[in-house]
């Protein structure tokens, strides 16, 4: 089954889907097939492998090394072009909406495409949307861009609908990693009323509680990271698991 085909499949059957962010500029290769093993374990729908920064020269190691760990989809979440790995089974092949950098809506992807197409990656078309999350967070920077203020939703609709007659598959309303505040509930019910595709949401979720309140807001995807990162506890992975599962 296609990895798109699977996460459709996973929020028809589960309500919601759990993604797990493994960054490699955080962990060894050996380290991120532990936890991607723990996550497997634990009941996570699939994991994302990427950062706004990857500064080691190990990254298409680390993608092969949490391949070869589990048989949950392995998707790239790059934070540029050149974040790409035949050891994955697909790519969210995004474009930052929410900024007007034309670096980050089209530039790096032109450039990323025929490498795409010749290591033979599923590519799902995913809008980018940053949000204000209280602090400025790697990806804001890295991408010179300026994040949605949270306290505007209708901003966030605007730019959800243009996502999808632009014909992306899904929607990510992103707050940042390590970001002090995640994405508002008030912003995920406005979007998730207006636009028909799926609504990934990440950034600054800390709890389970906090990512069913986002589901119970209309996210279809919650996925977290830095709090694994810091706390690489299978019960925790578990309590968000059920937290955002909410059929099954």
């Amino acid at each position: 089954m296609k990895v798109y085909q699977h996460l459709l499949e996973v929020r028809k059957n589960r309500g919601a889907g759990y993604l797990v962010l493994l960054d490699p500029d955080k962990q060894s290769p050996e380290e991120l097939a532990k936890l991607a093993r723990i996550c497997e374990a634990e009941g996570v729908d699939a994991l994302l492998v990427g950062g706004s920064l990857v500064l080691n020269d190990h990254f298409d190691r680390a993608v092969a090394a949490i391949k070869s760990a589990v048989h949950i989809p392995v998707i790239l979440f790059p934070g540029n072009g050149r974040q790409l790995s035949s050891h994955a089974d697909a790519i969210f092949f995004m474009s930052l909406l929410s900024g007007r950098n034309p670096q980050y809506l089209i530039g790096e992807q032109v450039l990323s495409a025929p490498l795409v197409k010749a290591l033979q990656l599923e590519a799902i078309p995913t809008a980018y949307l940053l949000v204000e999350s209280g602090c400025v967070t790697s990806a804001q920077f890295m991408s010179g861009t300026q994040p949605l203020p949270r306290n505007k939703p209708e901003i966030a609709v605007a730019h959800a609908l243009a996502a999808e007659y632009l014909g992306m598959k899904f929607v990510y309303l992103e707050a940042g990693s390590g970001a002090k505040e995640s994405v508002p509930e008030a912003m995920i019910q406005e979007v998730s009323k207006i636009v028909e595709i799926p609504l990934i949401v990440g950034g600054g979720i800390r709890t389970p509680k906090e990512a069913m309140q986002k589901v119970e807001s209309g996210a279809s995807f919650i996925v977290t990271g830095n709090v694994l990162e810091m706390r690489k506890d299978s019960r925790l992975i578990r309590a968000f698991v059920n937290a955002i599962h909410q059929k099954g």
